[in-house]
């Protein structure tokens, strides 16, 4: 017989093992079903989480596994690949196993295309950076370049200028005519300086980024390199669940209201799966919160159903 659980968790992340972990303290029967891919793997440490400043992001999320089995959390390594409703929810996953559940997270969060550029993959979580917020202190006065994807990349190189007073922003396929006369006097107040002309990859030795090649062979002595990547929401899931999504410049994420209730009764979603900026802890404050509306709202329909019977 197919297993019954109360609440399915999918995506095993901060999000995830948040909400998994409060779920499990309220006694609530809960599977979380993770992939193993979580956003953050490339990266060698994770920054600005209270008491977890600087712990690698593996770390804490084997810490987080071992939090949610203290409580009788199941957790198993496959992928979900299917979900339907007819009444509660079934879920089917990739190695075969299909379960019901009354209740689903999604935290399944999303991934990075990163620019073409050769070098920058390679690089990326190490020299090559994204968030001046995650990893600023730890190459804080170091010569910065900034790789243009659109004329928004503007913003990345204004910010990350409070790290450093040493930024080259690279416009790359940008055209100068592109930023505004606002965009340019920003730059020069905040002492960036643009540099026009496609990049052809990154100059590498010993290990470290030491350069940005452009094009025409110049090359920029830099040994940090901030690339915008473009993040694509993983929301296929409640897609065909017929959540409602809204368009942003970072793509499209689910409708939530404030404990992640998508407008798919009976799913909530959490983490990078509702938004682009979803740091870590504000991945576990979202798995936090939609648990315990959870926790809430099967009791009340438990209730409801034993007044009515």
């Amino acid at each position: 017989m197919t297993e019954k659980y109360a609440v399915v968790v999918v995506g095993g992340g901060a999000a995830g093992l948040s909400a998994a972990l409060v779920l499990g303290r309220a006694r609530v029967r809960t599977l979380v079903v993770d992939a193993g891919e979580p956003r953050n793997a490339p990266a060698a440490h994770m920054q600005g989480y209270l008491s977890r400043d600087g712990v690698p992001p593996a770390e804490f999320l084997a810490a987080g596994r071992e939090e949610i089995a203290r409580y009788g959390v199941e957790l198993v390594r496959d992928r979900v690949v299917e979900v339907h409703r007819d009444g509660d929810f079934t879920v089917v996953a990739a190695g075969g196993r299909t379960v019901r559940a009354r209740r689903l997270v999604v935290a399944t969060g999303l991934k990075d295309e990163l620019p073409d550029v050769p070098g920058v993959a390679e690089r990326f979580g190490r020299d090559v950076l994204h968030c001046p917020f995650c990893h600023g202190w730890e190459v804080r006065d170091q010569p910065f370049g900034v790789l243009a994807s659109s004329p928004a990349g503007v913003h990345q190189a204004l910010m990350v200028s409070q790290w450093s007073k040493d930024v080259r922003f690279f416009l790359h396929r940008v055209a100068e005519e592109e930023l505004t006369d606002v965009d340019l006097r920003r730059l020069a107040a905040a002492g960036v300086e643009v540099v026009p002309g496609e990049v052809a990859g990154l100059v590498v030795e010993d290990d470290r980024l030491t350069g940005v090649r452009q094009a025409d062979g110049t090359v920029h002595a830099r040994s940090v390199l901030f690339a915008a990547p473009r993040p694509v929401p993983q929301t296929g899931l409640l897609e065909r669940l017929g959540a409602q999504l809204h368009e942003t410049p970072f793509g499209a994420y689910p409708v939530v209201d404030p404990t992640g209730l998508t407008t798919v009764p009976g799913v909530w979603a959490a983490g990078n799966a509702i938004g682009f900026a979803e740091q870590v802890v504000h991945a576990a404050s979202g798995g936090y919160r939609a648990a315990s509306a959870i926790v809430g709202d099967l009791l009340m329909a438990d209730l409801d159903a034993a007044v009515q019977g």
